[in-house]
């Protein structure tokens, strides 16, 4: 709270220098700079450091980036991920870590399936890079998350979590309609 209080102050404050609109036609410029100095003197030992955060963010988002950062992958919205996914710049890869089960009932299509059980300490076979992109769901952000920390914990670096299935609002795809997809895609190019 204390934290979220002096970015507040710092960004409203940092708003009124350049406009001149700290009051009256003087420079007051100094006394703002008291003003900001006691905010923080009043708030113990936390430090502002710079002003690129976000006013709006409450002390569990800061822990949340600071938690993502510490185990090196990052939540990120399904829309990002979507955003992503069609990015045809972008060499990633869609991991479902649900049970082969529920991958083969409903999917997003070309994802593939390493059920989080299976990640242990050993590099997945099926990602041999860790650099590439790793986009990471299952059904409710339970398993994705930790499957995340799992690879993280690897050394994989860009690795992106997008919850669960179950909320996606985007197309997807049962394995059998998928294998004829393939098989269609396959026959018209020998066409």
């Amino acid at each position: 709270m204390k934290k979220t209080l002096i970015v507040t102050a710092v960004v409203m404050l940092s708003l009124l220098i350049p406009t001149g609109c700290a009051g009256g036609k003087d420079n007051r410029q100094g006394d703002l700079s008291s003003s900001v100095e006691s905010v923080i003197s009043e708030t113990d030992d936390t430090k502002v450091e710079g002003n690129s955060m976000d006013s709006s963010m409450t002390d569990s988002d800061d822990a949340d980036m600071e938690a993502n950062a510490t185990l090196g992958h990052k939540q990120i919205s399904q829309e990002e991920a979507h955003d992503m996914m069609f990015d045809f710049q972008s060499n990633y890869i869609i991991v479902d870590v649900r049970t082969p089960e529920e991958y083969h009932e409903c999917h997003i299509c070309d994802a593939i399936c390493i059920p989080n059980e299976t990640i242990t300490d050993q590099m997945p076979a099926e990602l041999p890079d860790k650099d590439q992109i790793i986009l990471i769901y299952c059904r409710s952000g339970n398993r994705s998350k930790q499957a995340a920390e799992k690879l993280a914990a690897m050394g994989y670096t860009n690795v992106y979590e997008f919850g669960g299935i179950n909320t996606w609002e985007y197309e997807t795809i049962n394995t059998q309609e998928e294998q004829a997809y393939k098989n269609e895609s396959v026959s018209s190019d020998m066409r």
